[in-house]
């Protein structure tokens, strides 16, 4: 097949599924299989900091995006007088939390135009009483990607107060990352990492352990969850480590730590190196096509992602699927995600494909 879909699922390699053979291993050791599963887990948080610019300390793991987003939210806090900036090109984890708040901050939606976010369009909505401004380094939508030191210091000059959350999923293991300096960042596992499902990457830097400490329930967050005032408070530590509030997922951890070793011993600059002329390829075919790319495209700031709507949209997706020639379809919208396993062989297969089922 040729697999175009890495942005909803990714194809890990051999060492992953070597590594959830340990981890059955391990598990068939009852309790004593828990000392390889801590070192896993340490080794995990060491590698996946290396990832992230961040000291292994900063790094911490929950089970999915979506509860990294809702923890946050308890971290913050935030009331009807306080207002969150989130983009329409976020993925739901990332904007629904604010929405389900019992006491709801006043949101203000970035949107795009011609499928970027412009910085002039962010300006209007940033005052003193933001307190998160939400992004994805990279869209899952149609893959555009964020210019980070211009919104960086957009949002640091204009809305002091404001936490920068950004969402990794799209971004972590494809491209170099430049948002080491953000306050929060978050990635799913099972995506562009290889890894696999159940897995959460959450990075808080130390100066910001104070303000971005949830306020959740659980126990292995807690310095006392086994002392004798346990039912009288419950102390909480501090920054990454206060999302990790129960047992670990240690499965999708020992998958991670080797997805992440594998990608690190390719290199992700490599990978940039060789799938980003597969990208500017398949979006000069779909231009020549007559396609038009949903997101401008962005030479100095390479994606893996490339999308187009079609009003034959499902016709096309079921005759690509016909040819083993897998993309992501929904709503009108064909998404194509190129990674390191792809090649040109890959695209000119696509493209072809295209060519016959467009016309």
């Amino acid at each position: 097949m040729a697999y175009f879909n890495t942005a909803a699922e990714s194809i890990p390699p051999q060492a992953v599924g070597e590594a959830i053979q340990e981890y059955w291993q391990d598990k068939l050791c009852g309790m004593k299989g828990r000392e390889g599963h801590f070192a896993r887990l340490e080794a995990c948080r060491e590698i996946s900091a290396r990832f992230l610019g961040f000291r292994s300390e900063d790094v911490s793991f929950c089970s999915c995006s979506s509860e990294a987003y809702n923890l946050l939210a308890t971290a913050l806090q935030l009331g009807p007088e306080d207002e969150v900036v989130i983009t329409d090109l976020d993925f739901p984890a990332g904007a629904t939390p604010w929405l389900r708040a019992s006491r709801p901050p006043q949101l203000r939606l970035w949107e795009a135009s011609g499928g970027a976010l412009h910085l002039d369009a962010l300006l209007p909505l940033l005052t003193e009483r933001t307190r998160l401004v939400q992004v994805s380094l990279v869209s899952f939508y149609n893959g555009f990607r964020i210019p980070w030191p211009s919104l960086r210091d957009t949002v640091r000059k204009h809305a002091p107060q404001a936490m920068l959350s950004v969402d990794l999923t799209q971004a972590l293991g494809r491209v170099e990352l430049d948002c080491s300096d953000a306050d929060i960042l978050i990635s799913s596992t099972h995506k562009w990492t290889l890894g696999i499902h159940g897995g959460c990457i959450v990075g808080v830097p130390q100066r910001q352990a104070s303000r971005l400490t949830t306020h959740a329930g659980g126990w292995m967050h807690l310095t006392n969850a086994f002392d004798a005032d346990r039912f009288q408070r419950a102390d909480v530590k501090q920054g990454a480590a206060s999302f990790s509030v129960g047992m670990p997922n240690f499965v999708a951890l020992y998958a991670l730590n080797a997805s992440l070793r594998y990608l690190d011993a390719v290199g992700v600059a490599a990978i940039s190196r060789h799938a980003d002329p597969l990208v500017a390829r398949v979006r000069q075919g779909l231009l020549e096509l007559g396609l038009e790319p949903m997101a401008p495209g962005q030479p100095d700031l390479p994606t893996g992602i490339v999308a187009f709507r079609h009003p034959r949209s499902a016709e096309i997706y079921a005759a690509l699927e016909q040819e083993r020639i897998h993309v992501m379809h929904h709503a009108g919208r064909i998404r194509i995600a190129v990674h390191g396993y792809n090649s040109f062989e890959d695209v000119a297969r696509l493209l072809e494909g295209l060519r016959r089922s467009c016309h």
